[in-house]
């Protein structure tokens, strides 16, 4: 009798393993990287349940607040589900017309009817809307004020007029008295104050005397918005946005895109830091703002459940950046070290140096097609990325349109 329960035994424990086994190898098979669809937990069921993914997305995308990385999830997300992008038609190159305010005719026909929208541009609600479907979930991104325009002061340095100027291009001095080398007028101002609220269609010269504007235009924000990320949260904006649009982990996975030289990069005193945010002060009124909205989201969603969340996606990340860059996490790279062209960022000056990644030479080797394009799209800057959706999405449109010559584009 107690042989026969130990044989019994034996052949239940058996039978488990192979169930295990089999549920792995399927499962492992659908989602290589995350294993999305083992249970999460409660507040995955919670929050996801059987919904389906959403597909309609505007993000609008802001300078210098890792927009960048978020664009590079959204253009993936549409290449995998066939999904269409409005792009910059090719006059504009990777924006539409910015600083100008945002209008549907600058979008290229051949990628209507959109599903998703995220180049560059000055936000303009009534234009958007018209372009994008009634049921679009409107995302952008913030990054505390100081920390923004210690970047763009140097990003962008060489290009606007107020930051020339400058005697010695020292941001110390610009900020003792500003007002003697901005002017509204001059070219590229957008980028020498209250840049987030000119992207987001605010005013960006209203006098700090007008605490009414920055209440009212944060409302509005907050209105229009349904996700505000913070820049300095990212993996925790990254599961807000995931029960936003109830998408799978996996569809999230990243690796960090636009990043500067850390040579070029200024560490910020307290004073130089409160200078910065009196100055951006609009900015500044938004980044508080938000910053605190998102961690009242963050708590209505319980800490554990987002703390968990967190790690499986950097989980995810690890497995997917180390198959493809040959079991080791990639190394960024000084653009004229890439080898692949389509792989180096745009250079803005000679100052400051932006990083890019290579591939590992021997990427194919027991790899998928799929995979090795996934690996290359991961790490691809915005402009090369835009000009390859342009011109598969152009062939797509005119597969079904007759009297249509594709767009003809080079990834340089």
């Amino acid at each position: 009798m107690a042989q026969s329960m130990r044989t019994s035994r034996k052949v239940f424990l058996a039978l488990i393993a192979v169930t295990l086994v089999t549920l792995l190898m399927y499962y492992g098979a659908d989602r290589r990287w995350t294993g999305s669809r083992f249970d999460l937990g409660p507040c995955f069921r919670r929050a996801a349940g059987p919904k389906a993914k959403r597909t309609n997305v505007a993000f609008l995308k802001t300078h210098k607040t890792a927009g960048s990385t978020v664009q590079n999830i959204l253009f993936r997300f549409a290449e995998r589900n066939g999904l269409s992008v409005a792009l910059p038609k090719q006059r504009y190159c990777h924006t539409f017309n910015y600083p100008k305010a945002f209008s549907a005719h600058w979008v290229h026909p051949h990628t209507l009817p959109a599903n998703i929208i995220s180049n560059h541009m000055r936000f303009n609600g009534a234009e958007v809307r018209r372009l994008m479907p009634a049921d679009a979930r409107y995302v952008t991104i913030l990054r505390e004020p100081a920390a923004m325009f210690e970047s763009l002061f140097g990003y962008y340095g060489q290009h606007a007029q107020a930051f020339r100027s400058v005697p010695g291009g020292s941001l110390d001095v610009f900020l003792e008295h500003p007002l003697r080398y901005y002017r509204p007028q001059d070219k590229r101002s957008n980028f020498a104050r209250n840049t987030l609220t000119h992207d987001l269609g605010g005013d960006k010269d209203r006098p700090a005397t007008d605490a009414a504007y920055a209440r009212s235009f944060t409302a509005q924000v907050e209105r229009v918005f349904s996700l505000v990320m913070i820049a300095e949260y990212f993996d925790q904006s990254l599961v807000l946005l995931r029960h936003l649009l109830s998408w799978d982990l996996d569809d999230l996975v990243y690796v960090k895109l636009n990043m500067r030289v850390a040579s070029s990069k200024r560490r910020l005193t307290p004073d130089l830091a409160d200078k910065i945010r009196r100055w951006n002060w609009i900015d500044a009124h938004l980044y508080d703002h938000f910053n605190a909205s998102l961690w009242r989201r963050l708590s209505a969603l319980g800490s554990a459940c987002v703390e968990r969340e967190v790690r499986l996606l950097r989980a995810a990340q690890e497995k997917l950046l180390r198959s493809c860059f040959g079991g080791r996490r990639p190394l960024p790279s000084l653009a004229g070290k890439i080898q692949n062209k389509d792989l180096r960022p745009w250079q803005p000056n000679a100052k400051v140096g932006i990083l890019g990644y290579n591939l590992p030479a021997n990427l194919s080797g027991g790899l998928s097609s799929s995979t090795q394009d996934l690996c290359l799209k991961l790490i691809m800057p915005e402009i090369q990325y835009t000009k390859i959706l342009l011109r598969s999405q152009s062939l797509r449109y005119c597969q079904n349109h007759q009297h249509c010559s594709p767009t003809s584009l080079s990834v340089q």
